[in-house]
């Protein structure tokens, strides 16, 4: 998640492996010339260092460990990647820890990278998530994985529409 704040910052929110979701500010980001434009672009896999603000923290450094190109590449990659990315985001709470989830997510776009069914990527996604949550048995069939996701995230994703009319 981002959202544009003041003249030239943005927040954004990061899923790290060793603090979970948090929110932080990027001073400059929305400027041409910020060096940390491009590795705090959604499903970027970054090193950082923050540092404590009154607020909200700052993010100071960042290092791009991978950029996922590959994916970037294909329309119906980044869906599905976006999907990925809104999924997490949404089943977990601020500064929640889940390094299982983490490298979930991690594992998935790496396999992003290289897999042509993302129809059974996706479902397969969903099934890892809300076994791995908590909100279905491992080894059950999910009749409907779509409509269970949405009824464990009392809410529509936006990402899902688009994904499902790319990966139809």
């Amino acid at each position: 998640m981002r959202r544009s704040y003041g003249e030239a910052d943005r927040i954004v929110s990061i899923y790290s492996k060793h603090f979970g979701r948090l929110s932080f500010i990027a001073k400059g980001i929305r400027r041409p010339t910020s060096r940390k434009r491009a590795s705090l672009e959604v499903f970027t896999h970054i090193n950082f260092f923050a540092h404590q603000g009154k607020g909200l923290d700052l993010i100071l450094e960042t290092e791009i460990i991978d950029s996922y190109r590959e994916i970037r590449k294909s329309l119906k990659k980044v869906s599905l990647a976006y999907f990925f990315c809104e999924v997490v985001g949404r089943i977990t709470r601020e500064e929640e820890r889940n390094l299982e989830l983490y490298d979930l997510l991690v594992n998935y776009l790496e396999m992003l990278k290289t897999e042509k069914n993302l129809k059974t990527l996706r479902l397969k996604f969903i099934y890892d998530v809300l076994v791995l949550m908590g909100f279905w048995p491992r080894g059950k069939k999910i009749p409907n994985p779509d409509a269970l996701l949405e009824a464990v995230l009392e809410r529509r994703l936006s990402s899902l529409r688009v994904g499902k009319k790319l990966l139809s």
